[in-house]
Parts: C-alpha cells; sequence; structure tokens
C-alpha cells in the first residue's frame, strides 16, 4: 500500500524560509515522476515541481523558479521541497504526489497522479 505523509508547513513572514518533507512508504514506479502541488482557496491545484528519474531530473513551475528546490534522499523514501523567499502568493495548502507505474503524461497535471499526501499548510505574511 503506498502512502505519502506531508510535514513541514508552517507561518511564516515574506521573505523567509520554511522545507516541506514529503515521506514515502509502498511501492513507487522507479522510472517516474514525484511532484509537488499547492491549491491556494478558490483556485485549482497546480504543479510547483517535480522530480523524475528521466531527464530534466526536476522541473519547476516558472512562479518558482529560482526560489524553491526540490530533492529526495538517497533511497528515495523522502521527498523535500525547500522554499525560500517566500512571497504572501505562495499561500496555499502543498500536496506531494506519486504515480502508479503505468501513469505518465505533463508533470503538472494532476489527474497523472494517483497517490496524494493529506497536505500541509503555508502561509507567508506581508
Amino acid at each position: 500500500q503506498v502512502q505519502l505523509v506531508d510535514s513541514g508547513g508552517g507561518s511564516v513572514q515574506a521573505g523567509g524560509s520554511l522545507r516541506l518533507s514529503c515521506a514515502v512508504s509502498g511501492y513507487i514506479s522507479r522510472g517516474n515522476c514525484m511532484a509537488w502541488f499547492r491549491q491556494a482557496p478558490g483556485k485549482s491545484r497546480e504543479g510547483v515541481a517535480a522530480i523524475c528519474d528521466h531527464d530534466p531530473s526536476t522541473i519547476y513551475d516558472g512562479s518558482v523558479e529560482g526560489r524553491f528546490t526540490i530533492s529526495q534522499d538517497n533511497a528515495k523514501s523522502t521527498v523535500y521541497l525547500q522554499m525560500n523567499s517566500l512571497k504572501p502568493e505562495d499561500t496555499a495548502m502543498y500536496y506531494c504526489a506519486a504515480r502508479r507505474p503505468d501513469q505518465g503524461g505533463m508533470w503538472f497535471l494532476p489527474a497523472t497522479y494517483a497517490y496524494w499526501g493529506q497536505g500541509t499548510q503555508v502561509t507567508v505574511s506581508s
């Protein structure tokens, strides 16, 4: 059984940093991507970053490129999202996501991910 557990959210002032973690258990396709998504109230879920076993190995949405870094430990049991220079518009619930072996497609499409964490809230004040 695949399980993802998100943690690390919190409240910070603009310009601050947070590191999110996603603990992964169970089988995950090693030839695919894991990703972080976020969803603000009244908005659709959007892809933030992905880490993949193919080139390019990391992918970012333009709104976070240069400020956020996605990584994973050597055992691929934890995926991280380091968030620096946070802005109020980064405020959202953040979710990690993983695919089944048969899933593919554009990394930023939520429908292409079968497994989701429970979410962790990030709030950035100005």
